[in-house]
């Protein structure tokens, strides 16, 4: 995993780092990372089941489930 989780930011329309990320569970089954960026706009990620774990381990986002 990188370094960092990047996210496309809705508000900026550019791909930024987030910050302070929590990853949730969907009813689906699916992963989403909530997080901000450095300006403190929201932003959100669907991730994988690997990318998600590995973010979690990493210390990247905690874990929200």
């Amino acid at each position: 995993m990188a370094k960092e989780i990047i996210a496309f930011c809705m508000k900026t329309k550019k791909k930024e780092a987030m910050l302070k990320a929590n990853i949730t569970r969907t009813s689906r089954g699916g992963y989403v990372a909530q997080g901000v960026t450095k300006d403190g706009n929201k932003m959100a990620l669907i991730m994988s089941e690997v990318n998600a774990l590995a973010a979690v381990k990493d210390g990247l986002a905690t874990k929200g489930w």
